[in-house]
């Protein structure tokens, strides 16, 4: 297939990029500076400026444009994280409606920060979506593709788990402070995370772009674990102890309203993948860590 990939430059695009063309497919990846060379396209997503007639023939777009949301969310942080998203989805969904013919998937990165704290309760694609910031964005995000579902093209909303690798995300995060065993459970140690190894994230791109899935897809582990879990296998894998706990008050006094994301629970299963046959290479915690950490 010929893939136009947005937010190629990311750490997940870095490696879907090359998987992709592993696959054999032929990739197009879609930048902000002046082009450098013969597979990139300039666009510019918060002027609406991307030149049509440059994806003409293409049969897959996925887009993995956002501002990082790991960071502190002032109000302006917040706005940018919330446009950054919709502003590239909505101008990606509008330009593939007008290509003749449509490119057959549109599939858009999403988070699983739309289902909302859900405490113990285990939440598929038919579960219903959550409130806050997250879930609010999640809403806006994947509504900024109904232009492409009009054209009855195919669309692809992932909701994506946190990405197990130690190139970035909380796991980079937390490889210093493990690694010096200073780490612990964070907050109580019984909120869930839904998780998902970076090389299972990058196959679950190219396993939809060939199939038939429409619609939300949960992208994550089918092997859920809590955040003392968690960090109780990092530090088995790092062979450190993990006896310094950091509590809440001190996450939220670090990271203000971003603590949401490690002190909230979401205990997501990826039904819909399961149901579709997709096998996961990294299906528990400890596989992913040994993997990510190797």
């Amino acid at each position: 297939m010929k893939v136009v990939v947005s937010g190629a430059s990311g750490l997940i695009g870095s490696a879907l990029v090359p998987a992709l063309r592993a696959g054999g497919h032929e990739v197009t990846r879609l930048v902000r500076r002046e082009e450098t060379a013969a597979d990139e396209i300039r666009w510019d997503p918060s002027a609406g400026d991307l030149d049509a007639s440059r994806l003409h023939g293409v049969d897959a777009i996925v887009n993995l444009s956002g501002e990082n949301i790991g960071q502190r969310w002032t109000e302006s942080k917040k706005r940018e994280i919330l446009e950054s998203r919709t502003s590239a989805t909505s101008l990606l969904a509008r330009t593939a409606v007008k290509l003749e013919p449509h490119p057959s998937v549109f599939v858009c990165a999403g988070g699983i920060g739309i289902y909302g704290d859900r405490g113990d309760e285990i939440v598929t694609e038919e579960s219903t979506l959550g409130t806050g910031f997250e879930a609010d964005v999640g809403r806006a995000w994947e509504a900024a593709a109904e232009p492409a579902r009009e054209a009855e093209i195919r669309v692809v909303n992932f909701r994506q788990g946190m990405f197990v690798a130690k190139e970035d995300g909380a796991l980079r995060r937390m490889l210093l402070p493990f690694k010096l065993g200073l780490g612990g459970r964070v907050g109580s140690g019984r909120q869930w995370w839904t998780w998902v190894a970076l090389d299972d994230l990058t196959a679950a791109y190219a396993f939809v772009l060939r199939g038939e899935l429409a619609g939300a897809v949960n992208v994550c582990a089918p092997n859920p674990v809590t955040s003392e879990q968690f960090t109780d296998a990092l530090g088995k894998a790092l062979r450190r102890p993990t006896i310094v706990p950091a509590p809440a008050f001190a996450i939220r006094t670090l990271f203000g309203e971003m603590s949401e994301v490690l002190l909230h629970g979401r205990r997501a299963l990826p039904a819909r993948l399961l149901d579709a046959d997709f096998e996961f290479s990294a299906p528990t915690i400890d596989v992913a860590l040994a993997r990510a950490l190797s």
